[in-house]
């Protein structure tokens, strides 16, 4: 029986796989009447957006990929990367989501869109919460 409940401890511990991101912006995600979980949570690329949570870095709208800032520039070779990583099956169903926090201006939103449509990054959803009618 010893055994068992070790073999069944060493599987999860090689196949799960730990949060290695730290945020560095605050995102506060906007509420939505509708909201829907992403089905494969591996199939997602994350980028987040919002004021950086260290004062000394400024106080306007940074945007994290991975653990570093990032510009809006940089975002082609970050998707190009990130479909490098995933199994070539999985490519085409990669989905970016987009947190960013409320009080982010729209235009902003909309460079990073841009980027994302020339890197042919075309399924994006928006990170929030479930808010009242």
């Amino acid at each position: 029986m010893p055994d068992i409940v070790f073999a069944i401890l060493f599987f999860f511990m090689v196949t799960t796989t730990m949060r290695s991101e730290e945020l560095l912006v605050r995102v506060k995600v906007p509420t939505a009447s509708e909201v829907q979980k992403l089905e494969k949570k591996s199939l997602v690329t994350y980028i987040n957006i919002g004021p950086p949570l260290d004062m000394r870095l400024g106080t306007g709208t940074q945007m994290q990929l991975n653990d570093r800032f990032a510009h809006v520039t940089e975002i082609q070779d970050y998707i190009a990367q990130e479909k490098a990583s995933m199994n070539e099956a999985d490519q085409p169903l990669m989905t970016v989501s987009i947190k960013a926090d409320e009080d982010t201006r729209m235009q902003y939103i909309t460079e990073v869109k841009q980027a994302l449509r020339q890197a042919y990054a075309l399924k994006i959803s928006y990170s929030a919460r479930t808010g009242e009618n």
